[in-house]
């Protein structure tokens, strides 16, 4: 699975699709090699003989001939699934067989794929189209084809317990939204109150559609992003001092608001659930004719949330005139806000290195320089 076979269960059978092969005009085919299994106990299967089936047509060479030293013949197996038709079964023993079931489809793949690859370069054998009954439990609606490749399943596990409350998703909140829900988290649960406008479409990841304006922004991401995983719960909900049971069970949270007052009400609630966040934050303002400010990412926890609020580092307040403010948000920066807020939460989680305890984040826009603060 993880060199990126096409798997698939079925019918105590292993099942490996997208197997290329020449038929009879030297034409690219595609079929698939069936083996059968025998379970050794409810986890675990050895191979059951050194033959496998075949769904598809008989394989040709490069010499317009039929693959020689494949013994067997014309024959039928029934499975459970309809698309893959076993047509016929084929014996090439090694002098001292097959170590294991791995070895076995290699040796086989081998001999059906070579000719077809030899005529066909760009054809795949590995296509990484894993049936989803193949990986149990997984949070992902199909194979993470990315954590596999790049072997980091043990760091991508270290999330899998999380339930992450999300707290905004306006344009920082969006972008946070797409990453965690390609994270291996348990659950995102995400909340927002506003309806999607126009404007939300220029600062937010995804193609749109006409359709979507004016509808709440929780049922617009929820069907954007319902195919990609399970455990995604977004909520039309401004969340309050009153929401304690909203947020139930998490383990952590982003806090994407920008009104200091609402700010300050869901820190409150957060510090006494004793649930860790970060806060984001972005100001933009003209200076001399172009656009500077800053984007800013603030790990707050129980324990020393009191200390850092202290330094005033996040306006906990509407100041006067807020009302009258032009609030700049530019696509760009939303995505770097919330990068620079998801490279901080899977520091804290262990996924990424973290040479230091930085609670507070800071971008310049006009510089690009990026100033952290760290515990003493």
């Amino acid at each position: 699975m993880d060199r990126g076979y096409a798997l698939r269960f079925d019918s105590k059978c292993l099942v490996v699709r997208d197997i290329p092969y020449l038929n009879s005009q030297l034409e690219l085919c595609y079929g698939a090699i069936v083996s059968k299994l025998v379970f050794t106990d409810q986890n675990h299967v050895i191979q059951d003989d050194h033959q496998i089936y075949f769904a598809g047509d008989v394989p040709y060479g490069l010499n317009g001939q039929p693959i020689p030293n494949l013994a067997g013949g014309a024959t039928t197996m029934q499975l459970a699934k309809p698309d893959v038709v076993v047509q016929r079964s084929f014996s090439n023993k090694p002098p001292n067989g097959f170590a294991n079931l791995a070895e076995k489809i290699d040796h086989y793949v081998t001999i059906l794929a070579g000719p077809a690859l030899s005529r066909f370069p760009d054809a795949k054998i590995y296509t990484f189209d894993v049936d989803h009954d193949v990986v149990e439990d997984s949070i992902f609606k199909f194979h993470d084809t990315l954590t596999s490749r790049a072997e980091i399943g043990d760091l991508a596990a270290k999330f899998k317990e999380d339930v992450v409350a999300l707290i905004g998703l306006g344009g920082t909140g969006s972008y946070l939204l797409d990453f965690l829900v390609k994270t291996n988290v348990k659950e995102v649960r995400g909340f927002d109150s506003d309806a999607y406008y126009i404007h939300n479409a220029y600062r937010s990841p995804g193609s749109v559609l006409e359709a979507e304006f004016r509808r709440p922004k929780v049922e617009v991401y929820q069907a954007r992003y319902d195919n990609f995983r399970h455990g995604l719960k977004l909520v039309d909900k401004f969340i309050d001092a009153s929401c304690a049971e909203d947020l139930a069970g998490v383990t952590f949270a982003f806090v994407c608001v920008d009104k200091g007052s609402a700010r300050k009400e869901i820190f409150d609630l957060l510090i006494a659930l004793g649930i860790p966040f970060i806060d984001v934050g972005m100001g933009l303002n003209r200076q001399d004719g172009a656009l500077a400010g800053m984007m800013r990412a603030t790990l707050l926890q129980p324990a020393t949330a009191a200390d850092i609020l202290s330094q005033n580092l996040v306006e906990t307040s509407d100041q006067p005139g807020d009302e009258y403010r032009t609030n700049i948000q530019i696509a760009e920066l939303n995505a770097i806000n919330a990068g620079i807020a998801i490279l901080r939460y899977k520091q804290w989680r262990g996924f990424y290195a973290n040479d230091a305890a930085t609670y507070h984040l800071v971008m310049e826009t006009a510089s690009t320089r990026l100033f952290s603060f760290t515990c003493p």
